[in-house]
């Protein structure tokens, strides 16, 4: 890893740019202090709102970004904007655009982003995947809302919460395997009874059954590395990371 950011490995035929941010990196290290400690950019988890305000501020100059984010309410549901939008901060857990120098973000501390982009470059999207939005379908409706065949997509999973780390009831694991029964690779059982799910793979499972063209990343655990990521199992009430993504 170097650099401030995360940025997706893909290989696309237009310019489309995409990161997602760390807690802290000695080129943009944050003003937030205490169990915010680095570059909380999320203002609606209990952090001082002057610090999240400069941690925006300098996450738009270092990053050059067009303009500024649209952060979305997020509320783990699988409603869809396309940005521009009327609102001025849309509830919704994705967003996709097809205009120029349109930024779409989301946070997390945990929870899976995928990002989305036309191999053209003529759209991209993101959405915002714990288990709950992906059980009810948010991977579906993003690919399904953007106007590009999905086997002209490529996707990039960014940092989550690793299997290792991830336990859930049985009733989580039911319910997916009530989906889908090939779900069940992604869930182990663990020495208390439950269950070791792996976001990633819940994830890929649904992409490539909706012929997205190739699928990326996934490697980073949010839970397991306190000094990059928040994450909000480990530490809550804690921060939280930006993924953004854009065409020119």
């Amino acid at each position: 890893m170097s650099g401030p950011f995360l940025r997706p490995q893909w290989s696309l035929d237009a310019p489309v740019h995409a990161l997602t941010t760390l807690r802290h990196h000695p080129d943009l290290p944050g003003h937030s202090e205490g169990r915010w400690r680095g570059l909380n950019l999320g203002d609606h988890v209990g952090d001082d709102p002057g610090r999240v305000g400069r941690n925006r501020a300098d996450l738009r100059q270092l990053a050059g970004l067009p303009s500024e984010p649209v952060w979305l309410r997020q509320v783990h549901g699988t409603r869809v904007v396309r940005l521009p939008s009327a609102e001025a901060i849309p509830e919704a857990d994705a967003a996709w655009t097809d205009q120029p120098g349109v930024v779409c973000a989301i946070l997390t501390a945990d929870c899976l982003p995928v990002f989305l982009a036309d191999v053209r470059g003529e759209a991209v999207g993101l959405a915002h995947a714990g288990w709950r939005g992906l059980a009810d379908g948010v991977l579906e409706a993003l690919v399904a809302a953007m106007p590009v065949a999905p086997e002209r997509l490529k996707a990039w999973l960014g940092p989550a919460i690793g299997p290792r780390a991830f336990q859930v009831g049985e009733e989580v694991r039911a319910r997916f395997l009530l989906q889908d029964e090939g779900n069940e690779i992604a869930f182990l059982p663990d020495k208390q009874g439950r269950w070791r799910a792996d976001l990633n793979t819940l994830a890929r499972l649904r992409l490539s059954a909706l012929g997205v063209a190739e699928t990326g990343g996934g490697e980073r655990c949010t839970y397991s590395d306190a000094e990059r990521f928040y994450s909000h199992r480990r530490e809550a009430p804690c921060g939280r990371m930006a993924s953004l993504v854009w065409r020119e």
